[in-house]
């Protein structure tokens, strides 16, 4: 296939992408609505760690740290400092990402099982502080009769509005990261977690490297957790727990880590195991453990590398 040839298919794809997100809310019921926002904001909370996880070589359980701290940043300055949301929405990614800049100073002391722990840890302390801080969080109440934004005066409180918002933001989040990981930082950085000695034997500085993509991660992170805290108009200590990581992190692991798409792949199966399956199955975490293990045993780097090879493979045969 000539390089022409392979733009046009690309631009088809990236065409039919878009015929596709703008019909679906026309096409399905309103819950079906809503549960595909719910996919965009688990899309891009799952995108976002994958930056630590595939291509960084860092396996984070504390991630939920940045969600949590964004929505609940949003919720306290509109419901009780009587911000805007046009003025609350930049603080909160600026005092999330921050955190995250913090967080990565303390974490990125090591690696491995050592910056795993760390990064629990340290989420556990934001939790253990919603908890506990009950003036400004409202404790185990959590921040309720919040609201949404009304972007140029667009009303999100209504289903579609919400989900072409969502849809959005999902799309240039995961333009940016793909972006990112293309560049040559992201050529550096899949370096660090490949051959970290030889690239600092290189002149590479790895800890730098890798901090950068800690608080770029974060970011992505907050605009999660800004999306969260504007579908649910409430936010509970809960947003930060170890499940809310670990659901992230098995997103990623699903759908592909390394991959532009695969964290995509796996968000959309999570969140459908837990608010569709779970309406049939009590229990669904044993499905979605079951779904994990099958995916791991046949695919072991995940569904969306396992699906390409597979497609390879039949070509091939053809052939």
């Amino acid at each position: 296939m000539s390089a022409a040839d392979m733009v046009r298919s690309r631009v088809a794809q990236i065409a039919l992408l878009v015929v596709l997100l703008g019909a679906y809310p026309w096409l399905i019921g309103e819950f079906y609505v809503n549960l595909a926002s719910q996919i965009f904001i688990a899309a891009v909370f799952a995108a976002s760690l994958n930056l630590l996880v595939g291509y960084g070589g860092l396996t984070s359980l504390g991630h939920a740290s940045f969600l949590g701290l964004a929505a609940y940043l949003s919720g306290w300055l509109t419901l009780k400092m009587g911000f805007t949301h046009g003025a609350a929405a930049p603080l909160a990614l600026a005092g999330a990402t921050l955190m995250a800049g913090l967080f990565g100073l303390i974490a990125l002391r090591a690696t491995g099982l050592g910056f795993l722990m760390i990064t629990l840890a340290l989420s556990q302390v934001l939790w253990g502080t919603a908890y506990r801080w009950v003036s400004v969080t409202d404790g185990d109440n959590g921040l309720a009769r919040l609201t949404r934004p009304a972007p140029f005066g667009i009303n999100l409180d209504h289903a579609t509005a919400f989900y072409y918002f969502a849809a959005l933001v999902t799309v240039l989040a995961v333009w940016m990261m793909a972006r990112f990981v293309a560049s040559p930082f992201g050529a550096s950085l899949r370096g660090t977690r490949d051959q970290p000695r030889r690239m600092s034997s290189m002149g590479h500085d790895v800890w730098l490297l890798r901090w950068i993509t800690f608080v770029y991660s974060g970011f992505w992170g907050a605009v999660s957790g800004l999306l969260f805290v504007y579908y649910n108009k409430y936010v509970h200590p809960t947003s930060f727990a170890l499940t809310s990581s670990a659901e992230g992190l098995l997103a990623v692991i699903a759908g592909g880590s390394g991959t532009v798409l695969g964290p995509l792949a796996g968000a959309a199966i999570v969140v459908l195991l837990k608010n569709y399956v779970s309406g049939y199955v009590e229990r669904w975490n044993m499905l979605l453990g079951i779904v994990f293990v099958l995916i791991v045993v046949f695919m072991p780097r995940g569904l969306v590398p396992g699906l390409r090879r597979w497609r390879e493979r039949r070509s091939g045969g053809r052939a």
